[in-house]
C-alpha cells in the first residue's frame, strides 16, 4: 500500500511538472512587451519549478526502488518531500492562486494531496 501511495504522489507530482512546461512559451508572451533580461529570468523560474517537481518524483521513486517502502529512510524521504510540497502549495495558495489563473488555483490542492498520500504512505 505505501508503493502505491507514494508513487501515486510521484506521479501526480511529475506530470504535473510537465503541465508547467507546456505552457511556457504562451505564459511568456503573456508578459511582453518584457526585456531579453526579464524573459529569461521568467523563463528560467518557470522551468525551475518543473525541474523541481521532476526531481522530487524521482527522489521518492528512487528511495522506494532502492530502499523499499519499509525503510526508516524512505519514510523520512517521504516526509521530507511532503514538507516541501506544502511549503511550495503555500507559496503558490499565497502568491499565483490569487490571480485568475484556474491551474494556479488548482496547484496548492495538488500539491498538498500529494503531500497527504506522501504522509500516508510513511506511516502505512
Amino acid at each position: 500500500m505505501a508503493t502505491i501511495l507514494s508513487c501515486t504522489a510521484a506521479v501526480l507530482v511529475a506530470a504535473w511538472g510537465v503541465a508547467h512546461v507546456v505552457p511556457t512559451r504562451r505564459v511568456i508572451a503573456g508578459f511582453e512587451p518584457i526585456s531579453a533580461d526579464n524573459r529569461r529570468v521568467l523563463l528560467q523560474e518557470w522551468l525551475a519549478e518543473a525541474f523541481t517537481m521532476w526531481g522530487v518524483a524521482a527522489i521518492v521513486v528512487l528511495t522506494v526502488a532502492v530502499a523499499g517502502t519499509g525503510a526508516a529512510a524512505t519514510h523520512w524521504v517521504c516526509r521530507a518531500t511532503a514538507g516541501l510540497l506544502v511549503a511550495l502549495a503555500v507559496l503558490t495558495a499565497l502568491t499565483g492562486a490569487r490571480t485568475t489563473v484556474v491551474w494556479f488555483k488548482v496547484c496548492p490542492v495538488l500539491l498538498g494531496a500529494s503531500a497527504v498520500l506522501l504522509v500516508l504512505a510513511s506511516f502505512v
